[in-house]
């Protein structure tokens, strides 16, 4: 059977204010979560995203600033998180893990980051806990390698994918596609080049028919060669940050069925977490957990094939 090639790093989780409304410690606990919980993976360190590849696509006086720890008050405060050199060796390492599990997707046909989805942080300057973008990152090193030629980012995070729709808006082998909550953050949105609605409240049978019909579309229209799935699970009726109704069950159907739709087409496909906001760490690293268990799934299917 294969295994399911995850990233991660004890680096995830620096000291960090437990008072703080980002559940940093969650990284961690998720990484427990799916050693108890998901069998056949198959553990992959990251390295720190290189510099001149960050640089290539966002603003270098940005990146040396945050970096430096000499970026204006304002702009931090836009960011939401508290300076600090851990926080910043963690924001490369974790931006080098989304690179690898989608190197690592390229070879074994799917892979899984427990980070990422970092979808608010714009050319030079973060926003709503995001420092860069590595989605953005990502997409752009996939194409320049030939590793990749037409990269979808699915991202169904409960807010819309703003800064990733600005800084690929004019990238031709790029296609974004974002899936929120309609009156969640950010309250100026980007258009990205598919935006989908979703109303306060929405349930799991009313939400999935919806992300469902989208990607079957775009998978038709667009033809991929290659996707980004960003799954967040802030759109979990428990979530602290979210505005949907979707319960676990239908979170777990929610990635089974994107997954079997994107790897029954051969197309290779690197999964983040994106958004879970929860008092309760462990309990939102299990939110999390669940598109681990379903890419393990997936991934034994297409080995007993």
């Amino acid at each position: 059977m294969n295994r399911l090639p995850i990233v991660w790093d004890p680096g995830y989780s620096p000291d960090f204010p437990n008072t703080h409304r980002f559940p940093m410690a969650k990284f961690r606990y998720l990484k427990e979560w799916v050693d108890r919980e998901v069998a056949n993976t198959q553990l992959f360190k990251p390295t720190p995203c290189p510099m001149d590849l960050l640089q290539s696509v966002h603003d270098s006086a940005y990146v040396e600033a945050f970096q430096n720890g000499t970026l204006d008050p304002k702009a931090i405060r836009e960011i939401g998180l508290p300076w600090s050199p851990g926080l910043a060796t963690r924001t490369r390492l974790a931006l080098g893990g989304s690179v690898q599990t989608c190197e690592l997707a390229c070879q074994y046909g799917l892979a899984s980051h427990l980070a990422g989805g970092t979808h608010h942080a714009h050319h030079a300057r973060g926003s709503g806990f995001c420092i860069y973008n590595d989605l953005a990152v990502s997409a752009t090193h996939l194409i320049a390698t030939g590793r990749a030629s037409r990269v979808l980012i699915f991202d169904c995070d409960v807010h819309q994918g703003d800064g990733t729709a600005a800084m690929l808006a004019a990238h031709p082998g790029t296609f974004t596609c974002s899936i929120h909550a309609e009156k969640n953050f950010p309250a100026r949105k980007v258009a990205s080049d598919l935006d989908v609605n979703c109303p306060d409240g929405m349930t799991d049978g009313p939400y999935l028919e919806r992300v469902l019909e989208t990607l079957d579309s775009v998978l038709a229209s667009w033809r991929p060669d290659f996707v980004i799935y960003d799954a967040g699970s802030d759109v979990h009726v428990d979530d602290a940050l979210g505005r949907l109704s979707i319960t676990t069950a239908g979170l777990y159907e929610r990635d089974l069925q994107v997954l079997d739709r994107i790897r029954g087409q051969s197309i290779p496909c690197a999964t983040v977490i994106g958004g879970g906001y929860d008092r309760d760490h462990k309990a939102v690293a299990a939110r999390h957990g669940i598109i681990v268990a379903a890419a393990a799934r997936i991934m034994a299917r297409s080995s007993n094939c």
